[in-house]
């Protein structure tokens, strides 16, 4: 083996990418198909079910909100490494700034989405 081998942070990124494509895999058609379909028109829940203060309660719970931020930061670095590997189908050789961006979005929003939640919990 080379005495030169790199250290790569991709497992790291790859991690969050298998989870957010998973999660929106599984979860995604599942969370609008209830919130946007079948809660409104009645099938499941009655339509107060997803009322504001039944959110809000929701959103303030801590499993809640650790659910919520779960499953928006995932989402979020799952849409980032498509998004920075889909720069190259397109024609765009992503670069440092491209990393920049696609990368810290989601990394920005995670902490802004913790903070948020945090907050609401306390």
């Amino acid at each position: 083996m080379s005495a030169n081998l790199k250290r790569s942070n991709a497992p790291i990124f790859w991690l969050l990418f298998g989870a957010g494509g998973m999660l929106s895999a599984l979860l995604g058609p599942m969370l609008v198909f209830i919130t946007g379909i079948a809660i409104p028109l009645g099938l499941i829940l009655s339509p107060d079910a997803m009322s504001y203060t039944h959110m809000q309660a929701f959103a303030h719970h801590w499993i809640g909100a650790g659910f919520i931020w779960v499953i928006v930061s995932l989402f979020l670095w799952h849409a980032g490494h498509r998004i920075f590997h889909s720069l190259h189908d397109v024609g765009i050789h992503a670069g440092t700034a491209a990393k920049l961006i696609c990368y810290g979005i989601p990394l920005v929003a995670t902490i802004v989405a913790a903070r948020a939640l945090i907050t609401s919990v306390v």
